[in-house]
């Protein structure tokens, strides 16, 4: 629950507020269709609120009104006089149930924080919840104190610094963490038999791969991308006998964050398609790899103070929007933020008073010891200019074990399970296929054409094909390579990666590789030939051409292409997860329904060891969840599905489609 709006909605997401009257068109944001929450003026004349053209501008770089031509950079907040007249909108209290009260809309959080009843009631009732009286004895208060002034002393030398803004905050994989499914301490009536706190173990490796033949394969298969809701890039398979499986330190589920030296944990698929077959004798990856659950008791997390310096840094932004050069992350062995690194050039840096490794215990007097990165991030984003730091720094210690996960504000929409049960009378589907109002990835679109050919009876067609219903992926029959030798070739239309519907009517959409190669060469020996086929193509000419950057890899699609197909042409699969009483399934999710971005799949992003998601070996990342025990994701929030993950004891039916990953 939001403390500035009490409301629930994504720590990322614009606030929600329930207005007394309608509000005056001019004051409405066109992106969310909302009254503007720090508006922001284009050069060309119309006003969005912040985060919604932040990132409609990370997608597109043009007006959404009038579609001219348009950067971040050149718009600027709207005026005071703007500003005042959205602040004095009269809003309801949210907890209509407890406190009828209206006011202005820049008065609510102090009403929420200092008189409301409702929710006075409801953090009480949350702390409760929390803090459970076990065996008559509570839990012991944490022995490190914040007591930060309101208003602390800029230090000497304390020039105006800038901040990362959430997009390089990293954030943990930890319990708390949204998107982590059923996580391995969860509070239940049997609370006091489970560990106290669990977090979930990972390290970032540098592994050096060698390989005599400089453009050999690696042998893996990857998916994820910041054009898709996995954000960083994630290994799916190790082929074997491969490059990467003789060297065997590289497993699934492992986030590859630098190739070469080069962070590609925010580039496209497609480019990182492109870094990671780039050829050369020696390749240094830079990844993440899971290790799993591990405890730690509450002694462990309330850990003494000596030795250790409380330091407090306001530094100062320009704007609201600017950067700060702050790399935040946590550790596996002690709650908290972490500063990991701060960005060389930047204004933290060259300020010079905080430094990697100090805990953030405080922002603007807002407690963080008990945080998660993604939560600092949004205090220092929505921070006018002062960002009042209180951080604890103990000499000598270095950032060793580091978990991270790659949630960025720009394409993860992960979240947590506080947003209520989900509807439990939506209609089951028995059919084999899930249906989606459209294609979801916006970089591709798939376009059906019918060619009908004039040919010799024994001319061949000239074309070689992949997939088949066989296959362990279930593909549709796809064209790999047209030969500069038959009728296809001299035709044109038919292109490499085509998928194949059908030739002279016989449907190939549910044919094996054997049956299908058959249908096409009993067909080849007529005079004429009627293909279907579907063209998935890119919209964006910006991306890299793999065509050029691929010789000596076997052709393939990339995985980001399938996600353009229909879903008619889905192969679904189920598969059933068993667990014990207090284990957790082991997964975490990402995607789901948005407001500003619509439908969206569901994807598995993590998979976590020795759990029973990584003990069925089927469930892999990049799978698309479609269904829970039969009931359709499709149109279902993030806060909605995994409530009913959670609610399955022992025993789940995920609904899955899996795309293999890009070949690399």
């Amino acid at each position: 629950l939001c403390c500035e709006c009490g409301q629930f909605h994504l720590l990322l997401d614009n606030h929600l507020y329930n207005f007394q009257d309608e509000v005056d068109d001019e004051l409405i944001c066109h992106i969310c269709l909302q009254p503007l929450l720090q508006p922001m003026d284009t050069p060309c004349g119309h006003t969005y609120c912040f985060k919604c053209l932040e990132n409609f501008m990370q997608e597109y770089n043009f007006c959404p009104m009038d579609r001219k031509k348009l950067s971040f950079q050149q718009c600027h907040k709207s005026s005071l006089l703007v500003r005042n007249l959205l602040d004095k909108l009269i809003v309801f209290c949210p907890f209509k149930a407890e406190c009828q009260q209206t006011m202005q809309r820049c008065e609510l959080e102090a009403h929420l924080q200092n008189r409301c009843p409702g929710f006075k009631k409801y953090k009480s009732d949350l702390q409760r919840k929390k803090n459970p009286v076990s065996k008559g004895k509570e839990d012991p208060p944490t022995k490190v104190e914040t007591n930060t002034p309101k208003d602390p002393e800029v230090p000497s030398g304390g020039s105006s610094l800038v901040a990362e803004s959430s997009a390089a905050a990293m954030v943990s994989l930890g319990t708390a963490e949204p998107g982590l499914v059923n996580p391995a301490f969860e509070e239940t009536e049997e609370g006091e038999n489970l560990p106290q706190r669990t977090s979930l173990v990972a390290e970032t490796t540098t592994i050096e791969i060698h390989r005599e033949d400089p453009e050999e394969e690696l042998g893996m298969r990857i998916v994820g991308g910041k054009d898709t809701p996995l954000g960083n890039i994630v290994v799916q398979e190790v082929l074997q006998d491969s490059v990467i499986a003789a060297d065997g330190r590289i497993a699934p589920g492992d986030h590859i964050l630098e190739v070469n030296g080069v962070n590609i944990s925010s580039v496209t698929h497609s480019q990182a398609v492109s870094f990671l077959r780039h050829p050369g004798p020696v390749l240094h990856l830079m990844v993440l790899q899971e290790k799993g659950f591990s405890n730690k008791t509450a002694q462990q997390d309330s850990t003494s103070a000596t030795n250790r310096e409380v330091i407090h840094v306001t530094l100062i932004k320009r704007d609201r929007s600017e950067p700060l050069g702050i790399k935040l992350i946590r550790k596996t062995d002690e709650a908290g933020i972490f500063i990991l690194d701060l960005l060389e050039g930047g204004l933290a840096a060259k300020n010079g008073k905080l430094s990697r490794n100090d805990r953030v215990l405080s922002i603007n007097g807002q407690d963080l010891r008990q945080g998660t990165p993604e939560a600092a991030a949004q205090i220092i984003q929505t921070t006018e200019s002062r960002v009042n730091f209180v951080v604890l720094r103990q000499p000598g210690v270095q950032l060793s074990d580091l978990v991270e996960d790659s949630s960025t504000s720009n394409n993860s929409s992960s979240s947590s399970s506080n947003g209520g049960s989900p509807v439990h009378h939506r209609r089951r589907l028995d059919q084999n296929h899930y249906r989606r109002k459209s294609t979801y990835q916006k970089g591709y679109a798939s376009h059906e054409k019918t060619v009908a050919i004039k040919k010799e009876p024994k001319e061949s067609l000239g074309i070689t094909i992949g997939g088949g219903r066989d296959n362990k992926n279930k593909l549709p029959i796809y064209v790999t390579s047209v030969q500069p030798i038959g009728c296809l070739f001299r035709d044109g239309r038919i292109k490499r990666g085509d998928v194949l519907l059908s030739i002279n009517g016989i449907d190939l959409t549910h044919l094996n590789y054997y049956e299908a190669v058959s249908a096409l060469k009993s067909n080849a020996a007529s005079h004429s030939v009627v293909l279907k086929a579907l063209e998935i193509l890119s919209v964006n000419s910006a991306e890299p051409s793999l065509d050029i950057k691929e010789q000596g890899f076997s052709w393939s699609p990339l995985w980001i292409t399938w996600l353009g197909l229909p879903s008619y042409l889905h192969f679904c699969q189920d598969i059933v997860l068993s667990k014990g009483n207090l284990e957790s399934w082991g997964f975490s999710i990402v995607g789901g329904f948005e407001e500003s971005k619509g439908n969206q799949p569901f994807f598995i992003k993590t998979i976590v060891p020795g759990t029973p998601a990584f003990r069925d070996r089927k469930l892999k990342c990049g799978d698309e969840i479609v269904a829970v025990n039969g009931v359709p994701a499709i149109g279902m929030s993030n806060s909605e599905l995994i409530p009913m993950l959670k609610e399955q004891k022992n025993k789940v039916t995920l609904t899955v489609v899996s795309w293999p990953g890009s070949l690399v």
